[in-house]
């Protein structure tokens, strides 16, 4: 699978960051979130079009909470996308002059953008030698809160002395003035950087799927990694297992084979708090699990039986769920544990992570390989389900018996309901007026489709349209 670029959104407070990522990732999709609590801090979010495919970061989402000086919140916000990212939104407010933290946001760029791989130039038949040209990481100064079309070249020579970039655009992301514009040059300078849009269908491409073995620091993501490998294998290269935490900077990818069947695991940095992620390499390996997370077909949560689960293992979860990847669960470090005390780790887990109930929580250990030849049967049901598809009359004989004799509601005045094409299965309902169906109905609905067709280890997800659109609309 190719690499998924990085566009960053950077721009000091208030200067329409979070506006201009919502309007971005909007799309077509207006997905009703059925899990209760699960709501997706916005940090990170893959777009696919026909001009470009990457993984947009808002980097308002990240580390510090907003209240804090510029020095200690944005300028470590933007480090990380200056030097990590390959392409950069640039964000200014045209409401207002330039600020004192615009400028040293402006010098940073200037000084810290990383640069791409340098490429040979051409030789010239006069040289001796050839040079290399190392280019920057492209930067589109994005000019937010343009409201009036009108008044547009005169916004822009406001601020004609930043002189930084190679697009200057001006754009309202609430009226969406200049983001459909803003969306084509994005595609093309991924396009100038090597970067294609990812082919239809990729995520369901032949070939080994892609798991992405994500957790906690020092649950045991490496050993899992390595237990699973060939004598071989493991003899030749086997990952770096350390009693200290983060030993693993980067992700990694390792192919095991199963009854001659390939798979590819990447074995990522351990996901840290964002307050806790202090060190710029903490904070790169950060943005590398929520990279393969996204790349991934299928994503294996691990959890450490010996330490009680956290906030942060959950937010994986819920990460995991928001990005339509399949999910399994590992529960780690089980042989440290005997009879009733592995009992009641099992049900905590499974009570604390309730709205992850549609997948299977595995008791395992790399340590003595208990539990771990389940994983790819496990795999394959939930690479199955995941792309599963219900045929319409099937899928409304279902919710027709289903609904009836319900109480009334919206979902109860429904006249059609079918799968979209998407992956995860994605099941539209039309309705008269949308927006009075209640996330109770739809997890009622849930409930009942999983109690029906399984789709064990795959989340679910639910749109709402008025009746006579259509399913692409």
């Amino acid at each position: 699978m190719a690499k998924l670029p990085v566009v960053a959104i950077i721009g000091r407070p208030n200067t329409g960051k979070s506006t201009l990522f919502n309007r971005l990732i909007g799309q077509r999709k207006a997905i009703v979130s059925t899990v209760a609590g699960t709501t997706r801090d916005h940090v990170s979010h893959r777009i696919d079009s026909d001009d470009a495919s990457y993984l947009l970061l808002d980097t308002g989402g990240i580390g510090a909470t907003r209240d804090k000086e510029f020095e200690s919140d944005v300028t470590r916000q933007s480090l990380l996308a200056l030097e990590n990212a390959d392409l950069i939104l640039l964000t200014v407010n045209s409401k207002e002059p330039l600020t004192l933290d615009d400028r040293k946001l402006l010098d940073l760029l200037r000084k810290k953008r990383k640069r791409h791989a340098c490429v040979p130039e051409r030789r010239s038949p006069n040289t001796h030698g050839g040079t290399s040209a190392c280019r920057h990481v492209p930067v589109i100064t994005v000019l937010t809160k343009a409201d009036n079309p009108a008044t547009e070249d005169e916004v822009k020579a406001d601020f004609q002395e930043m002189n930084v970039g190679e697009e200057f655009l001006a754009v309202s992301a609430v009226h969406r003035l200049g983001i459909e514009e803003l969306e084509q040059v994005i595609g093309r300078e991924l396009k100038k950087l090597g970067f294609a849009p990812a082919a239809s269908g990729e995520q369901a491409a032949a070939g080994p799927p892609k798991i992405a073995i994500v957790g906690r620091p020092n649950v045991g993501k490496s050993s899992i990694v390595n237990a699973l490998m060939s004598d071989t294998q493991r003899e030749a290269s086997p990952l770096i297992v350390s009693p200290i935490a983060g030993t693993t900077r980067d992700a990694v990818d390792t192919e095991v084979r199963f009854n001659d069947k390939p798979y590819i695991l990447v074995d990522t940095a351990g996901l840290k708090k964002r307050s806790q992620a202090k060190e710029e390499l903490e904070v790169y390996s950060m943005l590398r699990t929520l990279t393969a997370i996204e790349q991934s077909d299928l994503v294996i949560l691990v959890l450490d039986a010996l330490e009680p689960l956290t906030r942060q293992d959950k937010r994986i979860a819920a990460l995991t769920i928001q990005s339509g990847k399949g999910l399994l669960i590992l529960l780690n470090k089980i042989d440290g544990l005997r009879g009733e005390d592995r009992r009641k780790k099992l049900d905590e887990t499974s009570i604390l992570l309730s709205f992850c109930r549609f997948t299977r929580i595995v008791p395992c250990s790399a340590k003595t390989r208990e539990g771990l030849l389940k994983i790819f049967d496990l795999i394959e049901l939930i690479g199955r389900n995941r792309l599963r598809r219900i045929p319409t009359r099937e899928l409304r004989d279902w919710f027709e018996q289903t609904i009836h004799g319900r109480p009334t509601g919206e979902i109860t005045r429904s006249k059609h309901i079918t799968q979209a094409s998407d992956i995860p299965p994605t099941f539209v309902l039309f309705v008269k007026q949308p927006k009075r169906v209640k996330v109770s109905e739809l997890r009622f609905l849930e409930n009942r489709m999983r109690e029906t067709f399984g789709f064990e280890g795959v989340p679910l997800r639910w749109i709402t349209k008025a009746s006579g659109t259509s399913v692409n609309s």
